[in-house]
């Protein structure tokens, strides 16, 4: 087998915006590394370095390639490690799933995280045949991941993709739109619409971390983008980071820095979707056992102007609609609940994270609602 150049200018990273390459290395980050130094929490750093969304691309015919690869996976105690997956797409097409068992893992205790060694290994993807093709592999979203080599057949061609015009969507949010509950990383909505609509996706899904962050926004605003989406308040109102005061505040001043460089840009606001523990009652969540969540008892909550769900909703379609009027014909609003309501409480067995089914329903509910600046 034939080594490539991790740095080799025809492999081609998509969906980070952080890259560190050497011949024997490629680590990526979904954030650029600037932000790290603005970042309030370590918990942030944890969740742009995994790989939500981001492929690596390149050309081959190749009828097989390998990965020495080493992760840093996550575990809540008392439950499975998450599963670490990679998706491979050929033209297109999904081709197989591969798995990782043996990196790093990051165990969640109640007393706090405890990190296990582990070691680095080999991946292979095999049977893809001799005809040159287009390959996409989907790194995987429940982990962070250093690559240490890339190897094809010693006569094998290797060249770049040709990945250029496609519509390039930035997506920002929370747990729901990083998408660990997927049952692999071309599964979170986000990547089923990209992948149906042929966007080139960039994922900022944060688990637990869309807090309207200021370096988040000029990250946003100093990119590329030919549309940006916004899933924001289920962090917000689930953590009880924000009150009423603030909240619409905040959101106005994120939505002006985008506008700062990019006053044409079209922008997709969605607000929550179905959440049962505070729907009607203020946060924050907790969890009572690692694996699903519960509602703090907060008696004088609303009246210290903690929200809930239903009134964050109504603050974000009302600040949308006064952006409307005073003249940004680009800021579209969309009502989480399309995407998740009541209906689907069924597939969202921890009572906050849609699991599997309900990423991929999302996925196709967005496609199906349509948003015109990804149909152009």
């Amino acid at each position: 087998m034939r080594a490539i150049a991790l740095n080799d200018p025809a492999l081609v990273i998509r969906g980070a915006l952080a890259v560190a390459q050497s011949p024997t290395s490629l680590k990526t980050w979904r954030l650029p590394i600037w932000t790290q130094a603005q970042s309030p929490d370590p918990t942030v750093d944890l969740m742009a370095g995994m790989t939500s969304g981001v492929r690596l691309c390149f050309v081959t015919d190749a009828d097989t390639f390998t990965l020495d690869v080493l992760e840093t996976g996550l575990q809540l105690a008392g439950t499975p490690r998450r599963p670490v997956t990679f998706d491979l797409y050929l033209d297109g097409i999904l081709n197989q799933q591969g798995t990782l068992l043996a990196g790093h893992t990051i165990v969640v205790k109640p007393t706090g995280p405890r990190f296990e060694a582990g070691k680095a290994s080999q991946i292979h993807f095999t049977g893809l045949g001799a005809h040159m093709k287009v390959v996409e592999l989907w790194l995987p979203q429940t982990a962070q991941l250093e690559i240490l080599g890339l190897y094809v057949p010693e006569t094998a061609t290797f060249g770049p993709t040709p990945y250029e015009g496609r519509l390039r969507w930035a997506h920002y949010g929370s747990s729901i739109s990083h998408g660990m509950e997927a049952s692999g990383p071309s599964t979170t909505w986000p990547a089923v619409a990209a992948r149906a609509l042929g966007c080139d996706l960039t994922n900022l899904g944060l688990a637990g971390q869309c807090h309207l962050d200021g370096f988040v926004a000029r990250a946003l605003r100093d990119g590329k983008f030919d549309a940006i989406s916004l899933e924001v308040g289920i962090n917000i109102i689930g953590a009880d980071t924000m009150r009423r005061r603030v909240f619409a505040s905040a959101l106005h001043n994120f939505l002006d820095i985008l506008r700062e460089a990019q006053p044409e840009v079209p922008i997709l606001v969605i607000s929550p979707i179905y959440c049962p523990l505070i729907e009607d009652r203020p946060g924050p969540l907790v969890r009572d056992n690692l694996a699903t969540y519960a509602a703090a008892d907060r008696p004088l909550g609303a009246a210290d102007g903690a929200l809930s769900l239903m009134q964050g909703r109504s603050i974000i379609a009302d600040l949308v609609a006064r952006r409307q009027n005073g003249g940004d014909t680009q800021l579209t609003y969309l009502d989480g609940l399309a995407l998740f309501g009541a209906e689907d409480v069924a597939d969202m067995p921890d009572n906050l994270h849609p699991n599997a089914a309900g990423q991929t329903r999302m996925g196709d509910r967005f496609i199906t609602i349509g948003w015109p600046a990804l149909s152009t």
